[in-house]
């Protein structure tokens, strides 16, 4: 003997010792580190489950978890392929193998290439066998005997570059992958196999020998006598022998001939404890590098890849921008954000609802952080919220390479088609597609403005019921007979429960009973519920109903609301799950009886449908931005006449994908904390307030910071300067520099900044750059602002640059979440203890500077009977007027000591609020001369043109 034989065995144990010590350092950064080996047997043969107790043994010394899915030889195929799909998707398990050989009828390649290659820690399916096997490919993992047989040479010490090499066996499992690695390490490969002629003539020179044949001592120790003297062979067979002077009757032996050949090599592997020992060390490894990749991709399933933009100056018209802009198909964005295929339902390519089970499955993860976006008083150009919302995402994920989330709500199709245009951001921070975004998205409102009008019809048609059947015949329509069995559906058994009835049988209820349990007596003057239409349309402000000769004379006059002012959107916006929608449509107060009594939905029995309209709705859509970032757009209140918030859900779902794990410690936790950017309509007297004092009371939740959006044109507005319209013209002031008419106009930011610091939260206030505006104009906002209690005033060019444009915005925001706290947040105002009239005082003397308030007689008749009912405890909405802190529009600036008018309130309870309504406000508005929709063709192509 004069070779030195390789110990595969000591070697592998080298090799799991590095990964025990690896996986103990990360526990110790990150306690939450895990990786997780998922193993499928699919067979009951001795040899496969002698294979598969060796790797769970050798997981366990090492630290890596296991999931032993083992199957008869009896089930389907595809009861396997659904268990692989399932692994798949669990992002808890880092690796998948499949142990083989597979039953008779079984298609291996089917089942090897089922595993995502990102999952595929064997290295056998075909993503990453073709990517080994390209000049520059890039495999997720390496096959694991190739890799095992590169690192014992390697640690044997064998130089590999520019030596000859002989791989005889073609298989894809590792002959045609170790000659691929070997050739990567620069040696000069040749290929032999069983039909190759002269065998013998390619071990000439040969300087390493690696056979993986299959044959029992294929390889004859002979022929390394014209090898190089310093030859080394890697033996990967594993054969059976029959061997009368063993125990068992048989021996293992390689696919070399082992004794003879030592006599002519440098080095040589034994079988068995050579190169099996590696292979099981490579497929810890392999699972390790797994983990690894998800603990830097930070609960994303992939790497997020930005899309460029090709920016053009002067800037194109958005609908423009966003036609050009290719978006990424909406199953990566999702799968980049962390959201597993199972969680989302694509509505074509470029949008998708997303499942609420996202919730439970992140339930333990700590929230990313959370920044509230609002406005000063804007002008009617608006003053690029949504464009900030927007700039910022994209600068926050596509730049600095931070999780991030932008949560909007969706547009309303009234102003879209009105005067004010789309609400998708603009120049080169937009959400896209834009006309998709601006145009039914996946039909949320649709089925707001159903569930809403079909409550609004069921009330009159009850009415109408009532008022022509007496008590006996009314019951037996409600509660009629099915195959001779009457039942009470659930709705009823809930009214039943509220009259205090414990009757399930309907032919068990007195005369008296039926009597309260059919007759609502629904008093017409009390009914607030109208009818909505997602169109501004003034001419059904008031409108008269009943009018056909079939409705018997009974009419009364209501009127439409526009529909994302229906307390159903609040409800959605507002609602923490289905079940929780469900109970707050049945709360919705529509009036009363003519005893006083509050009639709900619950009475009417419409609930339970009205949910069946809403039960998709309540799942947020996904969308992405101009350079690929996640947007959630979901629910869609007026700002000025509602809440003014995207949803509660939205908002929760957003903060789990960006959060992390709460056992990490606090200097990992800021390197990895995640940003979602929530908008709330308008200023911060309206959207914000009602943000602030509305939704964080439903969700529980805090803005870390607050972001006050402010443009140098709107403050000269409320400096003084000329008003300023739509479509007209700008004047001079506002294209040339005045700083003068500019600090007076700071005065109205810096309200807003007190207004804010009211909750105790920290402020950072973006200036949102115009073409027009210059050094010192910035300058002057900067300082107001500081001057105010802003933590920091930043000037933003997103809507020329996108991301790039806000990254200095971005940097403060994160800086701010760091320095800054938000646990000193208090709301406004307390919700028991106070009146209904104390605490819209509060508001608005707080908020909008007011001195008094008025109350029509309408207003405070309306404001005892709430209170009289039990809604005296519950928070304030306002509706008023967004282009003013007061009621009037064309006050500007910090208007003071004013008489703040309320005319009107009403009852949202399944929303949770009274809402009330200042001065002439309307909750429909009108279309003026020109529409946008006039503006608005579709090409030939089926595309859209002429949307702003």
């Amino acid at each position: 003997m004069t070779g030195q034989i390789i110990d595969g065995k000591n070697i592998a144990a080298e090799v799991r010792g590095e990964i025990r010590e690896q996986i103990t350092k990360i526990q110790g950064e990150n306690p939450a580190f895990k990786a997780l080996l998922a193993i499928i047997q699919v067979s009951d043969r001795k040899d496969s489950l002698t294979y598969v107790r060796m790797k769970l043994k050798a997981a366990e010394e090492v630290g890596i978890a296991t999931e032993y899915l083992h199957f008869s030889e009896s089930t389907t195929q595809e009861e396997v392929l659904q268990s692989i799909d399932r692994l798949n998707e669990d992002p808890e398990v880092n690796g998948i193998i499949i142990q083989l050989p597979l039953p008779k009828g079984f298609d291996e390649d089917l089942f090897t290439s089922r595993v995502k290659p990102e999952k595929d820690v064997d290295g056998f399916g075909n993503y990453n066998i073709g990517e080994l096997n390209k000049r520059n490919g890039n495999p997720y993992f390496l096959p694991c005997t190739p890799k095992g047989i590169i690192e014992l040479l390697k640690r044997s010490n064998v130089n590999i570059s520019g030596t000859k090499s002989l791989v005889i066996g073609r298989s894809d499992i590792v002959g045609s992958p170790i000659a691929a690695l070997l050739k990567a390490e620069d040696s000069t490969v040749t290929i032999a196999h069983s039909k190759t002629k002269d065998i013998q003539q390619c071990f000439k020179d040969v300087g390493i020998v690696v056979v993986a044949i299959g044959r029992p001592e294929f390889v004859k120790g002979e022929w390394f006598k014209d090898a190089s003297p310093d030859c080394v062979v890697i033996d990967v067979g594993t054969n059976f022998v029959d061997d009368s002077t063993k125990k068992v009757g048989f021996r293992y032996v390689g696919d070399v001939e082992f004794h003879e050949s030592i006599k002519h090599v440098k080095l040589i592997t034994p079988v068995p404890g050579g190169v099996g020992p590696m292979t099981v060390a490579m497929l810890l490894q392999n699972t390790l590098l797994s983990a690894q990749r998800v603990e830097k991709l930070n609960g994303k399933l992939r790497p997020f890849k930005a899309l460029p933009l090709q920016k053009v100056k002067p800037v194109p018209s958005d609908i423009e921008i966003s036609k050009n802009q290719k978006p990424k198909k909406i199953i990566d964005v999702a799968y980049e954000a962390g959201i597993l295929p199972s969680e989302l339902e694509p509505y074509g390519s470029t949008k998708a609802k997303v499942s609420l089970k996202i919730l439970d499955r992140l339930k333990d993860k700590e929230n990313g952080k959370y920044i509230l976006v609002t406005g000063i008083t804007p002008t009617p150009l608006g003053e690029g919220k949504s464009t900030t919302t927007v700039g910022l995402a994209q600068a926050l994920g596509a730049h600095l390479n931070k999780t991030v989330f932008a949560n909007v709500r969706q547009p309303s199709m009234g102003p879209t088609f009105g005067i004010k245009g789309g609400a998708a951001g603009g120049g080169y921070s937009q959400v896209i597609p834009m006309d998709d975004f601006n145009l039914h998205v996946t039909g949320d409102i649709h089925a707001i403005s159903m569930a809403n009008n079909l409550l609004a019809a069921a009330i009159d048609t009850r009415m109408f019921h009532e008022s022509t059947q007496k008590d006996g015949p009314l019951y037996k329509r409600l509660v009629p007979a099915k195959n001779g069995v009457r039942t009470f559906t659930p709705t009823m058994l809930r009214r039943l429960k509220k009259l205090g009835i414990d009757k399930t049988n309907p032919d068990d209820l007195t005369e008296e009973e039926i009597t309260n349990f059919a007759r609502l007596n629904i008093d017409p003057e009390t009914i607030t519920w109208r009818r909505v239409v997602d169109c501004n349309d003034r001419f059904l402000r008031g409108i008269t109903v009943g009018e056909a000769p079939t409705e018997r004379g009974f009419t009364r006059k209501t009127g439409f609301d526009i529909s994302v002012a229906s307390e159903c959107m609040a409800i959605l916006a507002l609602s923490d799950s289905l079940s929780d929608m469900r109970e707050r449509l049945g709360r919705i107060v529509i009036g009363t009886s003519k005893a006083g009594v509050p009639i709900t939905c619950e009475d009417i029995g419409c609930a339970g449908a009205m949910t069946a309209l809403l039960k998709d709705a309540i799942k947020p859509n996904i969308m992405q931005t101009l350079e690929g970032t996640p947007v959630f757009v979901h629910a869609g209140p007026f700002a000025n006449i509602s809440i003014g918030a995207n949803s509660v859900l939205s908002d929760k779902m957003a903060l789990k994908l960006a959060g992390v794990d709460p056992s990490l410690p606090q200097k990992t936790k800021n390197e990895k904390y995640g940003y979602v950017i929530t908008e709330a309509g308008f200023d911060l007297t309206m959207g914000g307030e009602r943000f602030l004092n509305i939704k964080c009371r439903a969700s529980g939740l805090v803005p870390d910071v607050v972001i006050i959006v402010a443009t140098v044109r709107a403050l000269k507005v409320h400096g003084g300067g000329p008003e300023v319209r739509a479509g007209a013209p700008l004047p001079s002031e506002y294209l040339n520099e005045d700083t003068e008419l500019l600090r007076k106009g700071c005065a109205n930011l810096a309200q807003h900044i007190e207004n804010a610091r009211q909750y105790n939260l920290p402020v950072v206030v973006a200036i949102n750059k115009m073409s027009s505006d210059t050094d010192a104009e910035h300058e002057v906002i900067r300082e107001e602002s500081i001057k105010a209690g802003a933590v920091d005033a930043i000037v933003s060019n997103h809507w020329e640059e996108g991301g790039e444009g806000a990254i200095d915005l971005a940097r403060g925001v994160i800086k701010a979440t760091e320095e800054t706290s938000n646990k000193d947040f208090e709301f406004l105002y307390a919700t028991d203890g106070l009146s209904v009239e104390d605490k819209i005082t509060t508001i608005a003397q707080k908020m909008y500077g007011a001195k008094d308030v008025e109350f029509t007689d309408v207003a405070q008749k309306k404001i005892d009977l709430y209170s009289k009912l039990g809604f005296g405890n519950l928070p304030i909405c306002i509706a008023k007027t967004q282009y003013s802190l007061s009621h009037d529009a064309n006050l500007k600036g910090v208007p003071k000591d004013f008489t703040f008018p309320i005319r009107d309130v009403r009852a949202s309870i399944g929303a949770g609020y009274l809402y009330a309504l200042a001065a002439e406000i309307q909750t429909i508005p009108g279309l003026p001369t020109h529409c946008g929709f006039m503006n608005i063709e579709v090409n030939e192509d089926g595309e859209i043109d002429g949307m702003f």
